[in-house]
Protein backbone atom coordinates (compact mmCIF):
# COMPACT_ATOMS: atom_id res chain seq x y z
CA UNK A 1 0.00 0.00 0.00
CA UNK A 2 1.32 3.42 -0.92
CA UNK A 3 1.99 5.66 2.07
CA UNK A 4 0.40 9.10 2.04
CA UNK A 5 3.27 11.32 3.14
CA UNK A 6 1.42 14.53 2.22
CA UNK A 7 4.14 15.77 -0.07
CA UNK A 8 6.91 15.13 2.44
CA UNK A 9 10.37 14.29 1.25
CA UNK A 10 11.28 10.70 2.02
CA UNK A 11 14.37 9.23 3.67
CA UNK A 12 15.66 5.82 4.69
CA UNK A 13 18.29 5.36 7.40
CA UNK A 14 19.85 1.93 7.87
CA UNK A 15 20.62 0.55 11.32
CA UNK A 16 18.67 3.39 12.90
CA UNK A 17 17.08 1.85 15.98
CA UNK A 18 19.71 3.45 18.25
CA UNK A 19 22.73 5.72 18.45
CA UNK A 20 23.80 7.93 15.57
CA UNK A 21 21.36 6.28 13.16
CA UNK A 22 18.40 7.04 15.40
CA UNK A 23 19.62 10.62 15.83
CA UNK A 24 19.91 11.03 12.05
CA UNK A 25 16.41 9.65 11.54
CA UNK A 26 15.03 11.96 14.22
CA UNK A 27 16.83 14.97 12.77
CA UNK A 28 15.51 14.35 9.27
CA UNK A 29 11.98 13.78 10.55
CA UNK A 30 12.19 17.04 12.51
CA UNK A 31 13.09 18.72 9.22
CA UNK A 32 9.92 17.48 7.54
CA UNK A 33 10.94 14.13 6.11
CA UNK A 34 8.94 10.93 6.28
CA UNK A 35 11.65 8.56 7.49
CA UNK A 36 11.90 4.79 7.20
CA UNK A 37 14.07 3.34 9.93
CA UNK A 38 15.63 -0.04 9.23
CA UNK A 39 16.54 -2.55 11.90
CA UNK A 40 17.37 -6.24 12.15
CA UNK A 41 15.62 -6.67 15.50
CA UNK A 42 11.85 -6.21 15.34
CA UNK A 43 11.42 -5.26 18.99
CA UNK A 44 14.21 -2.69 19.01
CA UNK A 45 12.96 -1.26 15.75
CA UNK A 46 9.42 -0.91 17.07
CA UNK A 47 10.67 0.74 20.27
CA UNK A 48 12.57 3.32 18.21
CA UNK A 49 9.50 4.01 16.08
CA UNK A 50 7.28 4.41 19.13
CA UNK A 51 9.78 6.82 20.68
CA UNK A 52 9.82 9.09 17.62
CA UNK A 53 6.11 8.84 16.89
CA UNK A 54 5.43 9.90 20.48
CA UNK A 55 7.23 13.12 19.56
CA UNK A 56 4.88 13.60 16.63
CA UNK A 57 7.42 12.61 13.99
CA UNK A 58 6.61 10.86 10.70
CA UNK A 59 8.52 7.57 10.82
CA UNK A 60 8.01 3.93 9.90
CA UNK A 61 9.88 0.69 10.48
CA UNK A 62 11.37 -1.31 7.61
CA UNK A 63 12.97 -4.60 8.63
CA UNK A 64 16.28 -5.18 6.86
CA UNK A 65 19.66 -6.82 7.41
CA UNK A 66 22.17 -4.99 5.22
CA UNK A 67 24.45 -8.05 5.19
CA UNK A 68 21.78 -10.30 3.67
CA UNK A 69 20.98 -10.13 -0.06
CA UNK A 70 17.47 -11.54 0.30
CA UNK A 71 16.61 -9.25 3.21
CA UNK A 72 17.74 -6.16 1.28
CA UNK A 73 15.83 -7.16 -1.85
CA UNK A 74 12.68 -7.82 0.18
CA UNK A 75 13.01 -4.45 1.92
CA UNK A 76 13.49 -2.67 -1.41
CA UNK A 77 10.38 -4.38 -2.80
CA UNK A 78 8.37 -3.44 0.30
CA UNK A 79 9.44 0.19 0.07
CA UNK A 80 8.68 0.30 -3.65
CA UNK A 81 5.15 -0.80 -2.82
CA UNK A 82 4.86 1.94 -0.20
CA UNK A 83 6.30 4.93 -2.05
CA UNK A 84 7.22 5.99 -5.56
CA UNK A 85 10.52 7.65 -4.64
CA UNK A 86 13.31 7.97 -2.09
CA UNK A 87 14.87 11.39 -1.65
CA UNK A 88 17.58 10.46 0.84
CA UNK A 89 19.40 7.23 1.66
CA UNK A 90 21.70 7.18 4.67
CA UNK A 91 23.87 4.08 4.87
CA UNK A 92 24.50 4.19 8.60
CA UNK A 93 24.54 0.50 9.67
CA UNK A 94 27.95 -0.62 10.83
CA UNK A 95 29.77 -3.03 13.14
CA UNK A 96 32.99 -3.12 15.13
CA UNK A 97 33.66 -6.74 15.97
CA UNK A 98 37.28 -6.94 17.08
CA UNK A 99 38.19 -3.74 18.92
CA UNK A 100 40.64 -5.50 21.24
CA UNK A 101 42.52 -7.36 18.50
CA UNK A 102 45.79 -6.00 17.15
CA UNK A 103 46.27 -6.16 13.36
CA UNK A 104 48.46 -9.25 13.66
CA UNK A 105 45.85 -10.95 15.87
CA UNK A 106 42.82 -10.05 13.78
CA UNK A 107 40.87 -13.07 12.60
CA UNK A 108 39.98 -13.11 8.94
CA UNK A 109 36.50 -14.31 9.84
CA UNK A 110 35.95 -11.10 11.84
CA UNK A 111 37.43 -8.99 9.05
CA UNK A 112 35.14 -10.58 6.46
CA UNK A 113 32.09 -10.09 8.70
CA UNK A 114 33.04 -6.43 9.21
CA UNK A 115 33.38 -5.82 5.48
CA UNK A 116 30.07 -7.58 4.87
CA UNK A 117 28.24 -4.92 6.89
CA UNK A 118 30.44 -1.82 6.63
CA UNK A 119 31.40 -2.07 2.96
CA UNK A 120 29.28 -4.55 1.05
CA UNK A 121 26.19 -3.45 2.99
CA UNK A 122 26.20 0.11 1.62
CA UNK A 123 26.91 -1.16 -1.88
CA UNK A 124 24.13 -3.76 -1.63
CA UNK A 125 21.61 -1.28 -0.24
CA UNK A 126 22.45 1.56 -2.63
CA UNK A 127 22.12 -0.72 -5.65
CA UNK A 128 18.83 -2.20 -4.41
CA UNK A 129 17.19 1.17 -3.70
CA UNK A 130 18.61 2.94 -6.75
CA UNK A 131 15.35 2.80 -8.76
CA UNK A 132 13.58 4.74 -5.99
CA UNK A 133 16.48 7.20 -5.72
CA UNK A 134 16.41 7.79 -9.46
CA UNK A 135 12.66 8.44 -9.26
CA UNK A 136 13.27 11.31 -6.82
CA UNK A 137 14.33 14.75 -7.90
CA UNK A 138 18.01 15.13 -7.06
CA UNK A 139 18.33 12.39 -4.45
CA UNK A 140 21.09 12.26 -1.86
CA UNK A 141 23.09 9.25 -0.64
CA UNK A 142 25.11 9.59 2.55
CA UNK A 143 27.67 7.01 3.65
CA UNK A 144 28.63 6.88 7.33
CA UNK A 145 32.38 6.73 7.33
CA UNK A 146 34.83 7.37 10.16
CA UNK A 147 37.85 9.42 11.05
CA UNK A 148 39.77 6.14 11.16
CA UNK A 149 38.75 5.69 7.54
CA UNK A 150 40.98 8.62 6.56
CA UNK A 151 44.56 7.65 5.71
CA UNK A 152 45.57 11.26 6.28
CA UNK A 153 44.09 11.39 9.78
CA UNK A 154 45.30 8.01 11.03
CA UNK A 155 48.85 8.94 10.01
CA UNK A 156 48.69 12.45 11.50
CA UNK A 157 50.10 12.29 15.03
CA UNK A 158 48.17 15.43 16.00
CA UNK A 159 44.86 13.70 15.25
CA UNK A 160 42.97 11.63 17.82
CA UNK A 161 42.43 9.04 15.10
CA UNK A 162 46.16 8.29 14.82
CA UNK A 163 46.03 6.57 18.21
CA UNK A 164 43.50 4.02 16.95
CA UNK A 165 44.70 0.89 15.15
CA UNK A 166 41.63 -1.15 14.14
CA UNK A 167 42.51 -3.28 11.12
CA UNK A 168 39.06 -4.52 10.08
CA UNK A 169 37.04 -1.42 10.92
CA UNK A 170 39.52 1.12 9.57
CA UNK A 171 40.12 -0.80 6.35
CA UNK A 172 36.38 -1.17 5.75
CA UNK A 173 35.85 2.59 6.15
CA UNK A 174 38.81 3.47 3.91
CA UNK A 175 37.28 1.21 1.25
CA UNK A 176 33.89 2.85 1.78
CA UNK A 177 35.40 6.17 0.74
CA UNK A 178 36.45 4.64 -2.58
CA UNK A 179 32.95 3.22 -3.01
CA UNK A 180 31.51 6.67 -2.37
CA UNK A 181 33.66 8.29 -5.05
CA UNK A 182 32.77 5.58 -7.58
CA UNK A 183 29.02 5.94 -6.99
CA UNK A 184 29.32 9.74 -7.06
CA UNK A 185 31.01 9.68 -10.45
CA UNK A 186 28.36 7.46 -12.04
CA UNK A 187 25.32 9.11 -10.51
CA UNK A 188 26.33 12.77 -10.91
CA UNK A 189 24.69 13.00 -14.33
CA UNK A 190 21.39 11.92 -12.72
CA UNK A 191 21.55 14.65 -10.08
CA UNK A 192 22.22 12.16 -7.28
CA UNK A 193 24.89 13.35 -4.86
CA UNK A 194 26.89 10.79 -2.89
CA UNK A 195 29.12 11.80 0.00
CA UNK A 196 30.77 10.11 2.97
CA UNK A 197 30.74 11.67 6.43
CA UNK A 198 32.36 10.99 9.77
CA UNK A 199 30.37 11.94 12.84
CA UNK A 200 33.30 12.81 15.08
CA UNK A 201 34.18 11.13 18.38
CA UNK A 202 30.63 10.20 19.41
CA UNK A 203 29.45 8.29 22.47
CA UNK A 204 28.10 5.04 21.00
CA UNK A 205 27.93 1.35 21.79
CA UNK A 206 30.80 0.81 19.34
CA UNK A 207 33.27 2.66 21.59
CA UNK A 208 31.69 1.84 24.95
CA UNK A 209 30.20 5.34 25.09
CA UNK A 210 33.63 6.92 25.58
CA UNK A 211 33.24 9.61 22.93
CA UNK A 212 33.10 13.39 23.37
CA UNK A 213 29.99 14.14 21.29
CA UNK A 214 26.35 13.14 21.70
CA UNK A 215 24.66 11.09 18.96
CA UNK A 216 22.66 14.22 18.08
CA UNK A 217 25.87 16.19 17.55
CA UNK A 218 27.37 13.32 15.57
CA UNK A 219 24.29 13.14 13.34
CA UNK A 220 24.74 16.67 12.02
CA UNK A 221 27.36 15.80 9.38
CA UNK A 222 25.00 13.28 7.78
CA UNK A 223 21.98 15.59 8.03
CA UNK A 224 23.87 18.42 6.33
CA UNK A 225 24.80 16.18 3.40
CA UNK A 226 21.25 14.83 3.19
CA UNK A 227 20.09 18.43 2.79
CA UNK A 228 22.80 19.41 0.30
CA UNK A 229 21.66 21.96 -2.27
CA UNK A 230 21.75 21.44 -6.02
CA UNK A 231 25.16 23.11 -6.22
CA UNK A 232 26.43 21.14 -3.21
CA UNK A 233 29.36 18.72 -3.22
CA UNK A 234 29.46 15.11 -4.33
CA UNK A 235 32.14 12.47 -3.97
CA UNK A 236 33.64 14.23 -0.92
CA UNK A 237 34.41 13.44 2.72
CA UNK A 238 33.02 15.62 5.51
CA UNK A 239 33.12 15.78 9.29
CA UNK A 240 31.81 18.11 12.00
CA UNK A 241 34.41 20.73 11.06
CA UNK A 242 33.78 20.58 7.30
CA UNK A 243 35.57 18.78 4.49
CA UNK A 244 38.07 16.18 5.67
CA UNK A 245 41.18 14.76 3.98
CA UNK A 246 41.04 11.29 2.50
Amino acid sequence: MTVNTSGKRTALVTGANKGIGLAIAKGLAQRGFHVWITARNQQRGEEAIEQLQAEGLSVQLLMMDVADDVSVQQAAAALSAATDRLDVLVNNAGVLLDASATPTQTRLSDMKATFEVNLFGPVRVTQAFLPLLRAAKQARVVMLGSGVGSLALITDESSIYSSVNLLSYSASKVALSAVTVCFAKELAAQGIKVNVVEPGHVKTDLNGNTGDLTPEEGAMSAIRMALAETDGPTGKFFGPQGQQPW
